[in-house]
């Protein structure tokens, strides 16, 4: 296994060193009022330097429908990007964990992977289904590659210093990608982001474009924008680099 590694929030720069990493999951949301201010940056810098990308959400105690609901609408995903939950709030049960599981895969299930994130604890002793969804990203402090668990893993979370640092239990970066685009090859050449984006309430023609490692004036262009300030929710967006 030698596919790496690291998970992101607020606390870390929205630029990183990536060198050796192959995948990087950035913190998304909490709850239903919290939104990582950096996590449209720190995502378009793991685009540019061609990593894998993926989001997490924070669980917190409450509607696990209003919580995907806000994690898929929020996060700055693209086709492709695995979905996680991040299990960590004694007052989320594991009913509560599967409910979101399902909304978010109702929701995004059919252009993206969701999965779960926990620690050996909540694993062995808080979940009662072995629910993960599509992966399960296991945090257990030991070598990499040897959580201490029985059920089938494809992260791990092996220690938070200096940053929270993964391995994925892939033969390399194209089998992570075959398996987040859900083909059963690697593609001739590596993904990119849709081609198009549907904006959403609240979006910016800025916003977009770091977040597809593009610019402003690439996407007015394509898009025959007279004015890049005027963009409506609904509107399909031709995405260029």
């Amino acid at each position: 296994m030698t596919v790496r590694g690291i998970d992101v929030s607020s606390y870390q720069p929205s630029s990183y060193p990536t060198a050796g990493l192959d995948f990087v999951f950035v913190k998304a949301t909490e709850g239903t009022s919290y939104i990582n201010p950096r996590m449209t940056a720190q995502a378009a810098h793991a685009r540019r330097n061609g990593l894998i990308t993926g989001f997490y959400h924070f669980l917190r105690p409450g509607d696990m429908k209003a919580q995907a609901a806000y994690f898929v609408e929020k996060c700055a995903s693209a086709a492709d990007d695995p979905l996680f939950a991040d299990w960590e709030d004694a007052g989320v049960s594991c009913a509560q964990k599967d409910a979101f599981l399902a909304e978010v895969r109702r929701l995004r299930g059919a252009t993206h992977r969701v999965g779960l994130y926990c620690n050996l604890d909540y694993w062995k002793n808080r979940d009662t289904t072995g629910n993960a969804g599509d992966a399960l990203w296991i945090a257990d402090y030991v070598p990499a590659g040897r959580p201490r668990i029985k059920a089938k893993w494809l992260f791990h979370q092996h220690t938070d210093r200096p940053l929270d640092t993964n391995l994925g239990n892939f033969a390399d970066r194209a089998a992570l990608r075959a398996w987040a685009t859900g083909t059963t090859a690697p593609p001739s050449r590596p993904s990119t982001p849709a081609a198009t984006y549907t904006v959403r309430a609240g979006d910016t023609l800025s916003a977009i474009a770091a977040r597809y490692g593009t610019t402003v004036a690439k996407l007015a262009a394509a898009n025959h924008l007279d004015n890049p300030n005027r963009i409506y929710a609904g509107q399909t967006l031709k995405i260029v680099k």
